[in-house]
């Protein structure tokens, strides 16, 4: 078991996961448009459940990779070979185009280690829609899943040192390509190895032109 944080909630039951893909596989096959998202971290996303840069082959990264950091085929084996990994994900961890596996990969200082974090989503391909997100912490020469949650869609990011998770939010009767909000969700590390919560709110889509509605989830204590 590790020590980082696992997000609370069973794991999706494999329909549920093969309906949000198939949904969005279908969207894109008839060309409905899935609005990307913007930065994360301080503020509201355009409406949409996939991520703004997040191709097939791109690698998004807050600063340079680390010489010694894994490559996105690093990355992939990271993943498959991980057990905290649901094997729902680990199936659909597949090359898109040629030896080009849907993987967004970012490095940077989570945890505060002597070396660099390393934060990988695995997402859909074609559409980018994110189904799992996972952080790796170097320790004694290996890498440690610290943080893990596969509730599509999902994606995770680097902000400012904190650990910030966007999950986008479906009301009864909404599209797959446009969700009625988000919550975004802020972790920090702590002295005692692992992530906590710090702080959330939800982003409301407006259909008001001007943006979106931000409403602050209050913490529990």
């Amino acid at each position: 078991m590790h020590g980082g944080l696992t997000e609370a909630g069973p794991s999706p039951a494999r329909g549920t996961f093969q309906a949000v893909i198939t949904a969005l596989a279908v969207l894109a096959a008839v060309g409905l448009f899935l609005s990307s998202c913007a930065t994360g971290g301080t503020g509201a996303r355009d409406e949409g459940p996939a991520h703004a840069g997040a191709v097939v082959g791109a690698t998004a990264s807050p600063s340079s990779s680390p010489a010694d950091a894994p490559d996105r085929t690093d990355a992939v084996r990271l993943v498959k070979d991980d057990p905290e990994v649901s094997e729902e994900v680990k199936r659909e961890l597949k090359p898109c185009v040629g030896d080009e596996y849907p993987v967004d990969v970012s490095f940077g200082d989570l945890t505060g280690g002597a070396e660099s974090d390393v934060v990988v989503n695995v997402l859909t391909c074609g559409d980018a829609v994110g189904v799992g997100s996972y952080v790796y912490r170097r320790t004694d020469g290996r890498y440690e899943n610290v943080f893990k949650t596969e509730e599509p869609p999902v994606y995770a990011e680097i902000d400012r040192g904190d650990l910030v998770v966007t999950k986008q939010v479906y009301e009864k009767g909404d599209p797959v390509s446009s969700p009625s909000g988000e919550n975004v969700i802020t972790y920090r590390w702590t002295a005692s190895g692992r992530f906590v919560k710090e702080y959330s709110w939800h982003n409301d889509y407006s259909s008001v032109v001007g943006g979106a509605d931000v409403t602050p989830v209050p913490e529990s204590g």
